[in-house]
């Protein structure tokens, strides 16, 4: 049974962000740190994988749909990538880290003080790229949650990059948004458990991680992409109206919203 668990989910391959988060006395003192996925995609992927990997054991990972996609890429499983840096950050991956990647499982559990048995997924327990969303209607989660064993009465999630703690069903779902490209606030978003939820937002200089970005990065757009990012400049209202058709309502996306950037990696 863990007394206290860190959950960092879409990281996005955001270095600073990350940093910041690790630095935290909850994080570094958590018995673990969970990563629900997302982990690379973005425009510091090797130096976040290579991080994270240097802190062993601690660290329990599972794969989300955007390290699935960069692997399937290398590997010639697919053409392209839709999130615009993805094709990009793929590349920038070694051959260690591609069998990383593939060696991650898409849910695992953990027994948490305060908790019981909780499920750590990507977007779903069933897959890693569905959309539901806080306000997500009640059949709709009845519907995703459908089959898990019955002594598990905690499901956290991330792909949706907005943090949330809602009941469904009778089961805690919890999503601790996201470290890297949050959609609403700034900030790093992450979540602590045991014995019971805190959601938590560590914030760092945003200008000096651009700045850092761009030093780093050889991403061709970096500097939109870091000032996009970094600032949240999707408020949680565009990223609420361009999910709800993916979970399952008669909603159109907002005209204004840039959809090759907010939420490619989490809808796609």
């Amino acid at each position: 049974m863990l007394k206290r668990v860190a959950v960092l989910s879409d990281i996005h391959g955001v270095l600073p962000a990350l940093e910041a988060v690790l630095a935290e006395p909850d994080v570094s003192t958590a018995d673990h740190i969970v990563l629900t996925g997302d982990i690379a995609a973005g425009p510091q992927p090797a130096q976040v994988l290579d991080l994270l990997a240097s802190l062993g054991d601690r660290v329990i990972w599972i794969s989300g749909n955007a390290d699935r996609e960069l692997l399937e890429y290398r590997r010639g499983q697919r053409d392209t990538i839709p999130d615009p840096i993805a094709p990009w950050s793929a590349e920038q991956l070694r051959e260690d880290h591609l069998d990383l990647l593939s060696s991650l499982p898409r849910s695992l559990s953990l027994s948490v003080n305060g908790l019981g048995k909780v499920l750590f997924c990507h977007a779903t327990p069933r897959d890693d790229e569905e959309v539901v969303l806080v306000d997500s209607r009640l059949d709709r989660w009845k519907e995703v949650l459908n089959g898990l064993d019955t002594d598990i009465r905690t499901v956290v999630c991330g792909h949706t990059h907005m943090p949330f703690v809602r009941l469904a069903h009778g089961r805690l779902v919890i999503n601790p948004g996201s470290i890297g490209m949050p959609y609403g606030r700034t900030g790093a978003h992450w979540a602590l458990l045991g014995p019971g939820v805190e959601l938590r937002t560590t914030h760092f200089d945003l200008q000096a991680a651009a700045i850092q970005l761009s030093q780093d990065s050889s991403y061709p757009d970096i500097t939109e992409w870091a000032d996009y990012f970094l600032h949240a400049r999707a408020t949680d209202a565009d990223a609420l109206t361009a999910f709800a058709p993916r979970d399952g309502r008669d909603h159109s996306p907002c005209p204004s919203l840039p959809s090759t950037r907010i939420v490619r990696g989490p809808t796609r």
